[in-house]
């Protein structure tokens, strides 16, 4: 079945999606309530980090399980095949260089999958709360 909007309408549909998860809200409303104060979604920093926190050099990403090709849950659809090959795969790979960019700047990069989350929320909360008085402490 063709799409009937164009490649512009597309673009321009697409690019009114928010970055903000309700699942990030979550993690974000649990980590500000215990204390910590960060900046979501810093768009001057690489990758667009969901949490940062410029004076410890802490970036977190909270992964899409889809959008980040999980090795647990991601699946490529089973239409649009070589479409969806392609994108997700460049996900993966602008991750890895993200990835590579904090840390040749000795940046604190932790990266969660949205399942880690889902799947014992306390303890995924205790892993980024370890991780950010860790890289405070260094």
């Amino acid at each position: 079945m063709k799409n009937p909007k164009t490649t512009e309408e597309r673009s321009r549909m697409m690019g009114k999606i928010r970055a903000v998860s309700k699942l990030e809200t979550l993690v974000t409303n649990e980590l500000w309530g215990r204390g910590y104060r960060f900046r979501r979604n810093v768009r001057s920093l690489k990758g667009t980090p969901d949490i940062a926190i410029k004076k410890y050099k802490v970036v977190v990403f909270i992964d899409s399980c889809f959008w980040h090709l999980c090795p647990v849950h991601g699946k490529i659809p089973k239409t649009h095949v070589e479409f969806w090959t392609e994108k997700l795969t460049r996900n993966q790979e602008r991750d890895r260089e993200v990835n590579e960019f904090y840390e040749e700047k000795e940046w604190n990069i932790l990266r969660i999958w949205e399942h880690e989350i889902r799947g014992d929320f306390e303890g995924a909360i205790q892993k980024m709360t370890h991780f950010i008085d860790k890289a405070k402490h260094k």
